[in-house]
């Protein structure tokens, strides 16, 4: 029996023309969508043959039902260097674990700082680095205290002597309320302001919304995300955080608008990050565009806090889990500070063992897993595998970390050059992770 799209619109007689045509133009659409989908999928195949995967469904990838980490380990230990996972049947990315692997993709331009590409890149990195430069960094130390003592006096005021205590929104805070003192030159405090909780709300939305787009084969499409209730809510979320932004930035230009503050920072030998922003020319002498100043400045205040405190929040953990570790810490630290002495600039280099435990810590739990980029350019791996230009390969820090032939035992710290146990040590090292930037030393 023959079929065609003519005798289809005979068939529906009965139906009005305009919902024919509608018929017509959609069963081609979805029969485009479908050969698009089958070219795509087969082109991966071939072009991605030469880096291993386990078993995957052809529609909906890796089912990994938040076991993305405890998968990350298994592929890491089975596969060396790189592996595939696929997202969804046409969607998939290059898990890198291996620092040469890693090397060649940090050393290329990638798409504020954590989005732009190529020239606009290296000009914005080259404007702003004397906002991180170590001599500006040295007041900020009381100011970091400050806040943390604001959010200590915020938990001795609770009852939580028979309950459990979620620390993480209050770490969110502080660490928020530090990067607005530090980098945006903000007055009063963030800890104990209503609109900031709101922000860190919408972070936190934006965090697990794009996570769980991620993961689905229909979000990918922009018209039915944008319809659908996480779509609303991330862009009800989006509009939070732009609000806050823009109501940091408003505010400095106003204040910059006053003669006194103005000569002020005039005076200052470096400035905050905000002021580099909003003094800055570029090459062609031009200021920085809002859409840029914005990009920046959200850069800096969503990633700036909301991976810091998620670093200390695992880093407490860690801590918790490990109490013996947790007392020498607080011993060390109690013979520099004593009892009442605020830490300094000068304290810091003082405290090797809670430095190893911090690092330890950030190593066993990093507080960002994976940093995903597309190629814009081909690019060839050491042991001669490549991938084309448009492939999106993810850095996995987790991987990197939890890799069982770069680390002893990734899961169980051990003393350098000892095998016994001790949570803050430097682990053994291949002398192919020594070489690299990726590591604690």
């Amino acid at each position: 029996m023959g079929f065609s799209l003519l005798s289809l619109t005979r068939n529906l007689g009965g139906v009005s023309g305009f919902f024919q045509v509608v018929f017509v133009i959609s069963l081609i659409l979805v029969l485009f969508k479908a050969v698009q989908f089958y070219l795509r999928r087969q082109w991966l195949l071939k072009t991605l043959q030469t880096f291993p995967s386990t078993p995957s469904h052809w529609l909906w990838g890796h089912q990994l039902k938040d076991k993305d980490l405890e998968q990350i380990l298994t592929w890491v230990e089975k596969f060396p260097s790189a592996c595939l996972q696929w997202i969804s049947g046409s969607n998939v990315r290059v898990l890198l674990y291996d620092p040469d692997y890693v090397k060649l993709i940090l050393g290329r331009s990638g798409y504020g700082l954590l989005l732009l590409n190529g020239k606009k890149w290296f000009q914005h990195r080259r404007m702003l680095t004397p906002a991180f430069h170590y001599d500006i960094l040295k007041p900020y130390v009381r100011i970091m205290a400050d806040s943390v003592n604001t959010m200590l006096d915020r938990w001795e005021k609770l009852d939580v002597q028979k309950c459990s205590l979620e620390i993480f929104q209050y770490i969110s805070l502080m660490t928020l309320d530090t990067v607005m003192k530090c980098a945006f030159s903000h007055q009063g405090s963030a800890q104990l302001d209503e609109k900031s909780r709101s922000y860190t709300k919408a972070v936190e939305d934006l965090n697990s919304l794009t996570f769980f787009r991620a993961r689905s084969v229909f979000y990918a499409n922009n018209a039915i995300y944008k319809m659908s209730s996480d779509g609303r809510l991330f862009h009800r979320a989006c509009q939070l955080a732009h609000e806050h932004t823009d109501g940091v930035i408003k505010m400095r230009k106003a204040q910059l608008q006053n003669e006194e503050e103005l000569e002020k920072v005039r005076k200052k030998r470096r400035l905050d990050f905000l002021d580099i922003l909003l003094f800055a020319k570029m090459e062609d002498g031009n200021s920085l565009s809002d859409e840029d100043l914005r990009a920046e400045v959200d850069t800096f205040m969503f990633e700036g806090h909301d991976t810091t405190a998620s670093g200390i929040s695992w880093i407490f953990y860690a801590l918790a889990t490990h109490p013996e570790y947790q007392q020498r810490c607080r011993e060390e630290v109690q013979s520099i500070l004593g009892d009442g002495t605020s830490v300094t600039w000068d304290h810091l280099d003082q405290m090797p063992y809670t430095t190893m435990c911090i690092k330890e810590a950030l190593r066993l739990y990093p507080p960002v897993p994976s940093v995903s980029r597309e190629l814009n350019t081909p690019v060839t791996f050491p042991d001669g595998r490549s991938l084309p230009k448009g492939i999106t390969v993810a850095i996995s820090i987790y991987g990197l970390h939890h890799n069982p032939s770069l680390w002893p035992n990734p899961e169980i710290c051990t003393r350098f050059f000892s095998a016994q146990p001790c949570f803050p040590a430097l682990l053994r090292r291949s002398k192919k992770l020594h070489r690299e930037t990726v590591c604690y030393e």
